[in-house]
């Protein structure tokens, strides 16, 4: 298994704000002031943000999985999943894109997902680099399903997940924890949260390894067959002060590494990436925020024949780059109005090198290149307007986006020539926008309904990478459109006292020009643009907190259904690729004590087919899972953790009857440690 480390130069740049003195000088020594308060976070929600239907993980929930993982924290909000049902230990970085509303079809990601603000989706491939995200870093999730508006509202047409990182308040001085499991795989992590003046720095870094469990069913193992073994390790550095007593500089710094073997001997894949951001978030009268980043991304995969099981692809390495950055303001338009006026950026550039290899002689064939360019230019504007009981929001947002560069060059094996090709560079213009209203109609109820329109351009990957999951070869479209969403929901939420929120949401969502894997014969698929994928369906969520109890469940049951022209007829009516109909999931924790936490959690997630002409199918798949921490000490404490108690046979993947599984019963032992 090989690796791919890269020297994590951009963790230098938080460092950056240590040079930014704690506060402004006082003009007058003896006059008074209120003390700076540096939260590390963006600017406060706007009272229009329940008209959408969001739901948010706080960071207790965020610590006490039974994975470790953030896809796993996830997939506590029912209708978030990625285009496969396993995790990022025992799935290829290419299959995690992630998506809502049963919008999906293929591996990109449909949602868009911010880490403080930053979209952290691979620029080439649009997968999320999960292994990087970890939940003991972060202080909340929020999700918002349905089109996306404000800054890098591109991408989001089934939804928006935002991570906000923690600071020292949640995570202490000092914190650490080490587990093990029943299979030898190990887990750790260290974070130092100092404050400095009137700032603070937080530094943390993770690494997992382990053998992994074999992903292929026992009647279906060869001597090729290998476990699903994996490494990775990730390391963030964030640092925040005050530049004055309104305005705050935060400075981040993220690197990554990621490595596994899946199914057979050689067929290794990495991921990793490095990325730095700065931003400045302003808390007067005229509020504002500003942000830029850089990213820095590649991605290698070898591909071993099923049959004969030598290498037969190559992609040795997928480098990819983007800058981009937003400015929003906020001007003082008067106690019932919370007006946002901004711009947001994005560029990025991709380029493949691979080379396919004869099963046979285990000799090169070819040597490919392929890539382009993309870039998106956002304005937007939004107002949310409180009247009373009610609660008005409206906004617009116009894209520029380009798609230019793109070409697609092979050479044979004796270097000649055979494919050049350079695509038409393509450009346009799109508006969209959204409204919604809430009712705050009792003290105990609110009534909603929104409406919205998106936009999400094809990848880069889509547009020219083809690809092989033997023996289907599935080619790429140069000439995909961008898919297009319009929307709407309605919904009610019940909050007759602190303890207690439930929330029901119906929705209607159609996906135009959308993005699928064609099939064309049982070796061909294609990516092409079908009509429209619609989506209509029911989402609820409840908590119910009883002091050292707490209760919650979310659900999410969708008609999906490919809509298709006569020359996609096979598809039309049929439900979209990996799509369940039904999700659910709930969790009933217990604090008998301080330090204490006690969690089960179960989880559903019905059939669903593999491929868009629904000849293979992966049946539903229920599993248990169970956290406990119990404190040993002032400052450590006993950690319990078990993922699929029942052993559940989780179908990932079935291909004519080729089966790949998902995590089996694990088993983690180990100590938390940490300092307040």
């Amino acid at each position: 298994m090989k690796t791919n480390r890269r020297t994590p130069a951009l963790l230098a740049l938080p460092l950056l704000v240590l040079t930014v003195p704690a506060h402004a000088e006082e003009a007058d020594d003896e006059a008074p002031r209120d003390p700076i308060i540096v939260t590390g976070k963006g600017l406060s929600d706007g009272p229009a943000t329940p008209a959408y239907d969001v739901q948010t993980i706080a960071r207790d929930k965020l610590v006490s999985s039974a994975s470790g993982r953030i896809e796993d924290v996830l997939s506590s909000v029912a209708g978030i999943q990625q285009f496969r049902r396993s995790d990022s230990r025992a799935s290829n970085p290419s299959n995690q894109g992630v998506t809502l509303r049963a919008l999906g079809g293929n591996a990109s990601s449909r949602a868009q997902v911010l880490l403080d603000g930053v979209p952290v989706a691979n620029p080439f491939f649009g997968y999320i680099p999960f292994s990087a995200l970890t939940p003991d870093r972060l202080g909340s999730v929020r999700v918002t399903r349905g089109g996306g508006m404000g800054a890098f509202g591109a991408g989001a047409v089934s939804g928006t997940i935002e991570l906000e990182s923690a600071g020292p308040d949640e995570l202490g001085p000092l914190g650490a924890q080490a587990l093990v499991n029943d299979r030898g795989e190990t887990q750790g992590s260290l974070t130092l949260a100092p404050r400095l003046g009137q700032g603070f720095v937080v530094a943390g870094v993770q690494w997992d390894r382990g053998q992994g469990f074999y992903t292929t069913p026992k009647d279906q193992r060869v001597a090729a067959t290998a476990r699903a073994q994996y490494e990775s390790w990730s390391g963030s550095l964030r640092a925040v002060a005050p530049l004055t007593d309104t305005i705050e500089v935060q400075a981040s710094g993220l690197v990554y590494d990621d490595a596994r073997t899946l199914r057979f001997k050689g067929a290794d894949s990495t991921s990793s990436g490095q990325q730095g951001s700065l931003r400045f978030v302003g808390r007067g009268d005229w509020q504002f925020d500003v942000l830029g980043y850089v990213q820095a991304q590649d991605f290698s995969n070898v591909v071993i024949s099923a049959t004969s099981f030598r290498k037969t692809l190559d992609q040795a390495k997928t480098p990819t780059l983007a800058v981009g950055g937003k400015a929003e303001l906020r001007p003082p338009v008067g106690p019932d109005h919370v007006l946002r006026i901004g711009a947001d950026i994005r560029w990025s550039e991709g380029n493949l090198v691979e080379a396919p290899y004869s099963a046979v002689t285990g000799l090169a064939t070819a040597f490919r290149k392929a890539g382009g360019r993309q870039s998106d230019l956002g304005l937007y504007i939004e107002d949310d307007w409180t009247i009373g009981q009610f609660v008005l929001t409206a906004g617009g947002r116009a894209e520029r986006w380009t798609i230019t560069d793109g070409y697609y060059h092979e050479v044979n094996a004796a270097g000649v020539t055979t494919t050049n090709t350079a695509y038409a560079d393509r450009d346009g213009w799109n508006g969209n926008a959204r409204g919604g209203i809430v009712w705050n109609a009792a003290p105990a109820v609110s009534l909603r309904a929104a409406a919205y329109t998106g936009l999400r351009l094809p990848t880069l990957n889509e547009l020219y990478r083809p690809f092989v999951v033997f023996p289907i070869t599935t080619r790429a479209n140069a000439a995909l459109k961008p898919e297009r969403l319009r929307g709407f929901e309605a919904g009610v939420d019940f909050h007759p006292s602190d303890a207690l929120n439930l929330s029901l949401t119906a929705f209607d969502n159609r996906l135009k020009d959308a993005i699928a894997n064609v099939t064309l014969s049982s070796t061909i698929r294609e990516r092409q643009n079908v009509d429209a994928i619609h989506a209509r369906g029911v989402e609820a969520s409840a908590d119910l907190n009883l002091g050292r109890v707490d209760l919650s469940g979310s659900l999410s049951w969708t008609d999906a259904e490919v809509k298709a022209d006569t020359a996609q007829a096979a598809l039309d009516g049929k439900r979209p690729a990996q799509v369940p109909r039904l999700s659910a999931s709930g969790t009933v924790a217990w604090a008998p004590r301080d330090g204490w936490r006690l969690a089960a959690t179960l989880r559903h997630t019905g059939a669903q087919y593999e491929d868009d002409l629904q000849v293979d199918s992966l049946r539903a798949a229920t599993t248990v899972d169970l956290y406990a921490q119990v404190p040993i000490t002032r400052f450590a404490a006993l950690v319990l953790r078990g993922e699929n108690l029942t052993d559940e046979a989780i179908v990932t993947r079935n291909a004519g009857g080729s089966i790949d599984l998902g995590q089996p019963r694990t088993l983690w032992a180990g100590l938390r440690l940490g300092l307040r």
